[in-house]
């Protein structure tokens, strides 16, 4: 049987409005980088000029009603018609820029991009290096206290308890 991803390209072969592919990020790293493609498999899906991560199921039942609902024309420059008055409103808001201001503005709203991701990664490091440092700290007092006698303890309260019972 065919996998789910291959079953979907061979579902959509045929079709004028939308496109299923598959990407060898090994071998177009430059690609997939730009699109934002840091583990494998990576599904995307949208305007080729700005993809998505798809989040969903990976079987092709997921992937197939997914791709009927999703994938085709949507909203954009090209498609007006299917755009609600406030997606008109930022295209045509987006539209009356510069190429230099609309370069610009990209470039901050990617910068953001890249700086939350930059802080998820420090934060995720520095919870890790807690997680880490908890957990020795753990395991040094676990060793601490079974070697200051909680064994010992132990089995003089048992012998305590069987001496009482034998009375």
């Amino acid at each position: 049987m065919k996998p789910a991803w291959d079953q979907l390209m061979e579902a959509f072969k045929d079709s004028k409005t939308a496109v299923v592919a598959d990407v060898d990020c090994t071998v177009e790293k430059d690609l997939c980088s730009k699109n934002g493609v840091r583990g494998y498999p990576t599904i995307k899906h949208g305007d080729p000029a700005d993809l998505q991560d798809y989040k969903g199921g990976r079987d092709f039942d997921s992937l197939k009603s997914f791709a009927d609902e999703n994938l085709g024309p949507s909203c954009g420059p090209d498609n007006l018609d299917l755009c609600s008055d406030a997606q008109k409103a930022d295209i045509a808001k987006y539209t009356e820029m510069s190429d230099d201001d609309l370069k610009k503005a990209i470039k901050e709203k990617e910068d953001a991009l890249e700086g939350a991701e930059a802080t998820f990664k420090s934060e995720v490091e520095k919870l890790q290096a807690t997680y880490e440092q908890l957990q020795k700290d753990k395991e040094n007092t676990i060793k601490e206290v079974k070697s200051s006698g909680l064994g010992t303890m132990k089995q003089i309260k048992n012998s305590r308890a069987k001496k009482k019972d034998e009375l």
